[in-house]
């Protein structure tokens, strides 16, 4: 284990705070449904009264006279009917209560972690991996209610031992502090248990976790696995997590199997010394057989109370590391601030203005070192660098998702972080290295659930060069695209992207090599398109093809994160033998390529 097990104590004063958040957030569905469980807790002490009564007054008589009256029979007919109808009524509220409150914690849980993913900052995310994040947002919210289920049932149960013992001290004073010493072992029995699960309970959690980390990596990289024969390997991996999660589960399970054995035989054994002791007291005449067998009957009644309470915080282990795993969550730092300024309207493409930009994964070594540089309205930026100077990072904060370190980044004048949020969305839109298409339709994937004509649709197609493709589908806009767009070339998932960036009209278009995948040709005609739309968008490119680099009005060279020279792509390659070498190794890369191809 990695973790030290909690103290039993801490453990459980820990669940019952847990548990308190719900009832707060519930109140009402937790009252409906205690008070469905009391109902069936008094209830089934009446059961006990009812016993006791027709042992002392029929079934006694019976045997002394002979006879039964059919008046006293119909009686305890009725009253065990009675007693029985409204008990189902105490349990069907009881089990409806507790499982509305415990799926609308869960639904309310997941809720707000999502609302968190999407309010902290890339940077946040990068350190987390994909696997635990939808650990926390799946089994851990699913572990922290858990023991909601058998809450109102605990509580009710609780208020029918208490009804049992002082029915209990009623009948025989004696028999009862005898059954009553059964209640200082299951305390004991609980924080044994509790002491023993709640370090092999956090493993599990962080198992699941890891597991599911796994299962995403071979699920998005299950192309690379298959195609370099890697099966067996990832086979391997994905077993030795799934085995280490099935034996710290099955270390979980033992000490469970012994938990809930010990915890319903104690109040067998402590049944049974009653009835010795109490066969004895009738014997002598202390006692009377009415009393012996209600006390029997409560302490039998009393065990499920004990088995019912012992379910409950036989989840806290669980519970606890769950719940402390989302609040980790729920109260990560980094959230980004969003000020109150609307998007900047106006004809034609926006000016954007980056000024001293600074920003490093790590502090002590930034990556963009004081960039500056401003786009003009409906001029064309390339920004041309060797891998790792930072051109995809720079698209990064262009687009918000993550905040500079240092400097500004203003569109119209406005700076990003005083736009309202949901605002950036209204002016830039942004097409990244990898196309991702969702398992929906063409028009699905492209208006991504917005109201937007067909004949818009369309239009983004046409300029993004995929109208032709898309026309030959067998259902056109409502083909479905298969998962990821499986379906589809790379180069025509990339054009899918692309025309979902354009259908919003957007006023500044980043396009982080989002043409990589597309012939030159094809790329050539998607950038004259851009600049001869009606509305003339401000583009940002990373390219490194010289036909996409020498369409545009100014290049911004690259280099260690800073920028090295600028100008238009003749000049630069003119007076600058660093660039010149850079675009020309990548034009070889393109015939090198071509050439494997080629037929």
């Amino acid at each position: 284990m990695t973790d030290e097990p909690d103290h039993g104590a801490a453990t459980t004063s820990a669940g019952f705070a847990v548990l308190w958040i719900a009832i707060k957030r519930e109140p009402w569905v937790f009252a409906v449904s205690t008070i469905g469980s009391l109902l069936f807790g008094a209830l089934t002490v009446a059961d006990a009264w009812v016993l006791g009564w027709s042992t002392d007054h029929v079934v006694l008589p019976a045997f002394r006279d002979g006879e039964i009256g059919s008046g006293m029979l119909w009686a305890v007919l009725g009253l065990f009917l009675g007693v029985a109808i409204l008990r189902a009524v105490g349990i069907v509220a009881r089990r409806l209560g507790a499982g509305v409150m415990q799926y609308r914690m869960q639904a309310r849980t997941r809720r707000a972690v999502t609302r968190q993913y999407l309010s902290l900052p890339m940077s946040w995310h990068q350190r987390h991996p994909t696997g635990e994040l939808l650990s926390n947002a799946n089994s851990d919210v699913e572990a922290a209610w858990s023991p909601i289920a058998p809450l109102p049932m605990a509580v009710g149960t609780v208020a029918m031992m208490v009804i049992a013992v002082i029915q209990m001290l009623f009948a025989d004073v004696v028999l009862a502090i005898v059954g009553l010493l059964v209640f200082p072992l299951v305390i004991a029995t609980n924080v044994v248990y509790q002491n023993l699960a709640q370090g092999w309970a956090t493993r599990a959690q962080e198992l699941r976790a890891e597991l599911s980390e796994i299962a995403h990596e071979s699920f998005d990289g299950a192309m690379v696995v298959k195609t370099l024969g890697r099966e067996p390997e990832e086979t391997a991996r994905f077993q030795a997590k799934a085995f280490a999660l099935r034996e710290t589960n099955i270390k979980v399970g033992r000490i469970r199997a012994a938990f809930d054995p010990t915890l319903a035989a104690l109040p067998s054994i402590a049944v049974l010394v009653v009835l010795v002791i109490g066969v004895h007291r009738v014997l002598s005449g202390a006692a009377v057989a009415g009393d012996v067998v209600t006390v029997a009957y409560l302490l039998t009644v009393v065990s499920f109370p004990i088995r019912s309470i012992g379910w409950l915080l036989g989840e806290f282990p669980r519970s606890v590391v769950g719940y402390r795993r989302v609040e980790a969550v729920l109260r990560a730092k980094g959230a980004m601030s969003y000020g109150a300024e609307r998007a900047p309207e106006g004809p034609g493409g926006a000016r954007l203005e980056v000024d001293g930009l600074r920003y490093g994964y790590q502090s002590d070594r930034p990556l963009l070192r004081d960039l500056s540089f401003a786009v003009e309205p409906g001029r064309t930026v390339a920004l041309v660098g060797a891998t790792a100077s930072g051109k995809s990072t720079l698209t990064t904060l262009l687009t918000r998702l993550i905040d500079a370190d240092a400097g500004s980044i203003r569109l119209d004048g406005v700076e990003l972080r005083d736009l309202a949020r949901g605002e950036l969305a209204e002016v830039l839109a942004v097409v990244p290295q990898t196309a991702f298409l969702f398992d929906d339709t063409v028009r699905g994937n492209v208006t991504l659930g917005a109201d937007v004509p067909d004949e818009d649709v369309w239009a983004a197609l046409r300029t993004a060069q995929a109208d032709g493709f898309v026309a030959a589908l067998p259902a056109g806009l409502d083909t479905r695209l298969g998962e990821r767009g499986t379906s589809l070339s790379g180069g025509q998932r990339q054009r899918i992207s692309l025309a979902r960036a354009l259908v919003r009209r957007p006023r500044l278009l980043v396009l982080d090599d989002a043409t990589s995948a597309v012939d030159p040709e094809v790329e050539a005609r998607i950038l004259a398109a851009l600049k001869s739309g009606d509305r003339d968008a401000s583009l940002v490119v990373v390219a490194y093809r010289k036909a996409t680099i020498g369409l545009a009005d100014e290049v911004l060279f690259l280099a260690d994160g800073a920028i090295v020279d600028r100008g238009p792509h003749t000049d630069l390659v003119a007076r600058n033998d660093d660039y010149a070498r850079l675009v020309n190794a990548y034009e070889q890369k393109d015939h090198v390529a071509e050439e494997v191809g080629a037929p």
